[in-house]
Parts: C-alpha cells; sequence; structure tokens
C-alpha cells in the first residue's frame, strides 16, 4: 500500500497560506508519502484554493513525489486550458504527473461557466479524448462539443512521455466502461464506496480490460479523498464528522459513519485501511482535517504500521 497526501486545500480553521502548502508539502516528502494530490472545484460550501495552483506552488518542496489531480474537471475548465496546466505543470516537476481526470458532481460548478449539467456525460466523454490528444498521448480528435487537432509542444519537450490519465467514478457501469476505454488508471472515492463495495467494483473493471485485450496489472487505481483524523478521543472524531463533513458533504452522519474512513483510533483506522489492501487497493490519499501536519505524522507514526502489520498477516 502506497500512502498520498491531499494538499489543503479547504479552509477548516484558517484560510490556506503559501507558507502553510510548502510545509505541508515538505512534511508529505520527508514522512515518505508517495503521491501529493489536489481536487477541483469552482464552487463548494467552504472556501477551496485552487488545486492546480497550489500544485504548481509546491512544486520544488515536493521532492519525487508523483503530483496528482484527484481529480480535474475538464468540462468545467475546458479541454485546452486544462491540457496546457497539466502539461507545463509537468514540465515544471520533471515529469511526475498524474491527470486524475473526472466530470464532477456539482451542479454550481457547471452553472459558474455556464455549461448545462445534464451534458456533463457526454461532454465528458469526448473531453477525455481531446486532453489525451493535446498531451501528445493520441491522434488529433475532433467531436462535437470539443477539437484538439495539435499538441502542446511542452507535454513532449525533452522526453516522449505521456501524461497518465486516470479517470474517475464513483463504481457505476458506465463509469467503468469510461475508465476502461479512456484511462491508464481509476480514481475511486473514499466517501463513496466501501471495501465490498471497491473488491466488487475491481473485479468488474477488470474484466472490461481483459475484454478489451488490456492488462489489468498494468491499470493502476488509487483511493482518493480518504477524510483522515487520527484521534483517541471519540468524542472528537465524532464531531469531526457530525460538525464538519456531515455538513461539509451534505450527507446524513449516520451514512458517515458507516463508510471505512480512518477517522478515530489509531487501530481501528488501521483496520478500515487494512480492510481496503485486501479489497485490491493499491494508494490511498489521505486528507487531513485539522492540523495537517500533526495528522500526517500522526499516520506514519500509529497507523500505518499496523496496516502493514495487518496486511503480511492477512
Amino acid at each position: 500500500m502506497e500512502y498520498g497526501a491531499h494538499l489543503p486545500l479547504i479552509a477548516f480553521e484558517r484560510e490556506p497560506t503559501l507558507r502553510d502548502a510548502k510545509a505541508y508539502a515538505q512534511a508529505a516528502a520527508s514522512l515518505g508519502y508517495r503521491w501529493l494530490s489536489a481536487n477541483d472545484h469552482l464552487v463548494y460550501p467552504r472556501p477551496w484554493l485552487d488545486g492546480l495552483t497550489a500544485l504548481a506552488a509546491v512544486i520544488e518542496e515536493s521532492g519525487d513525489l508523483t503530483l496528482a489531480t484527484t481529480v480535474s474537471l475538464p468540462v468545467v475548465r475546458g479541454p485546452a486550458p486544462l491540457a496546457k496546466s497539466l502539461a507545463a505543470l509537468d514540465l515544471l516537476s520533471g515529469g511526475r504527473v498524474v491527470a486524475g481526470l473526472g466530470p464532477g458532481s456539482s451542479a454550481r460548478d457547471y452553472a459558474a461557466v455556464g455549461v448545462p449539467f445534464e451534458e456533463r456525460w457526454r461532454r465528458f466523454d469526448e473531453a477525455v479524448q481531446a486532453v489525451r490528444a493535446l498531451l501528445g498521448g493520441a491522434p488529433a480528435y475532433d467531436g462535437r462539443f470539443y477539437a484538439a487537432r495539435e499538441a502542446f509542444p511542452e507535454a513532449v519537450v525533452g522526453s516522449s512521455r505521456r501524461v497518465p490519465i486516470w479517470v474517475a467514478t464513483w463504481g457505476s457501469p458506465a463509469g467503468f466502461r469510461r475508465a476502461a476505454r479512456y484511462g491508464d488508471g481509476w480514481v475511486a472515492s473514499a466517501y463513496n464506496t466501501s471495501p465490498d463495495r471497491f473488491e466488487a467494483a475491481l473485479g468488474r473493471l477488470r474484466d472490461l480490460l481483459e475484454a478489451d485485450g488490456r492488462s489489468p496489472d498494468a491499470f493502476g487505481n488509487v483511493l482518493a479523498t480518504t477524510w483522515l483524523h487520527v484521534t483517541d478521543d471519540r468524542v472528537r472524531a465524532e464531531r469531526i464528522l457530525g460538525d464538519v463533513l456531515s455538513p461539509m458533504l451534505r450527507r446524513p452522519v449516520e451514512e458517515l459513519r458507516a463508510l471505512a474512513l480512518p477517522i478515530g483510533p489509531p487501530e481501528e483506522c488501521a483496520e478500515r485501511l487494512a480492510a481496503y489492501t485486501r479489497a485490491g487497493v493499491q494508494r490511498v490519499l489521505l486528507w487531513p482535517i485539522h492540523d495537517e501536519v500533526r495528522q500526517l505524522q500522526l499516520f506514519q507514526e500509529r497507523v500505518a504500521p499496523l496496516v502493514a502489520a495487518a496486511s503480511a498477516g492477512a
């Protein structure tokens, strides 16, 4: 199991600062995390720092971490502007970018750019192909909504590396068909699945890949937006669920309690993540809530060793 960290883009206690973002990236790199990621929203119930800008701001501090978008919204941003930003980020980071793409689930994001929300699926199918073409990983694309007739030069300057594109889906049959058809990997959401559901979904995805003549073993996966708060104080853990996550995600707290989120005592956090390891999850991207750097430390000190021990004994 590899671990990564979501950049702290949401203002939980105070507004994010450049100093905070750099310190967080440095901590993630020094503590043994392997990925650093950023999510994408234009409009959100809480203030939300732009993810691509934040990733670019901490390139130097991130060391050799993989820089991932989990996910960016090519329909909302537009395939060409997004591909341009991803190409620049990949070049400036020395080829460390994984482009996680998804249609998004927020009608407010679509309203902000004047794109009909009901068109998101048709547009996303085209947008993924356009982004790949613009990044130099596919022939020119010409569709109903988007066209990409020439790759951006900076996507291929100095090397023949192709920016990997991983497709996000919560687990619908149509979503997996998209991931298998257009993606190099799958981005799953920790607050929209469970270990049992993930394992079953992974089996369906492997079948689709094999039917298409692709190797499932070469197709990566990552569990993103895995909210984290390690604490022995069960009252505090309950407050994180009820007072922070429930209103922000607009989910009943009972629904959040049923998920395998690493929120609570270290032993319980480890048990939940070990279940994901057994289900076939390769990477988990953690998003600390409150005192972010300290949470990254607590996880590596008190949770990760228990996950490793449980996985070794499975």
